[in-house]
């Protein structure tokens, strides 16, 4: 990150009670628990995005929630971005992810989309991949049932009871990347409940 950053931290999630609950939406569930941990509120709305302008841990930073569905995600969070006058390395995105068991946690910077099209359309828009990412674990699915419907179902009655510490976990991880650095916390990939790699 730049010296003296405003950091733009965004989840990816899609708008509306129908998605509230889904593995999809996981990212804006983790921007909503950091926000209220800082007794911030999403209470101003720009570009096609829900946002709340504060101060974590004396660091100036954007909470973003892009309200223009998962796979629109790029286009609001590079005008909101534009309009700050953040720089792409301040800014961290935080999304599930089909590739990791449920409940494993692991920050990168600079890879490929890896299919998930919230992160496709981020990367089109901006024309890099040089941004930090908090990518979520919600597994892949089971037997013949189709990752479209997978992503859009909500989590298990036994997830749930999890997810409360996942949630709370990533959280740490975005403050880490905020107060000690990107290269400081990817050395950490944490892992609830689910087995190493």
């Amino acid at each position: 990150m730049s010296d003296n950053p405003i950091v733009l931290l965004a989840g990816l999630g899609n708008p509306g009670a129908k998605y509230a609950r889904t593995r999809h939406n996981v990212g804006f569930r983790i921007i909503d628990s950091l926000a209220g941990r800082f007794s911030l509120s999403f209470d101003k709305s720009r570009f096609d995005t829900k946002y709340s302008k504060g101060t974590v841990n004396k660091i100036k930073t954007i909470l973003v929630k892009p309200q223009s569905f998962m796979n629109r995600s790029g286009f609001p969070l590079r005008k909101i971005a534009a309009y700050f006058k953040i720089n792409t390395s301040d800014i961290i995105v935080v999304h599930d992810d089909l590739d990791l068991e449920f409940g494993k946690i692991k920050i990168v910077k600079n890879r490929g989309h890896g299919g998930h099209n919230g992160i496709k359309s981020i990367i089109e828009a901006f024309g890099t991949k040089d941004f930090i990412r908090v990518r979520v674990g919600i597994g892949r699915p089971h037997g013949s049932r189709e990752v479209i419907a997978h992503v859009l179902s909500s989590f298990e009655n036994s997830e749930e009871k999890e997810l409360e510490n996942i949630v709370e976990k990533s959280v740490d991880s975005c403050l880490m990347i905020m107060e000690q650095g990107f290269k400081k916390a990817m050395t950490v990939t944490v892992c609830n409940n689910c087995s190493q790699s």
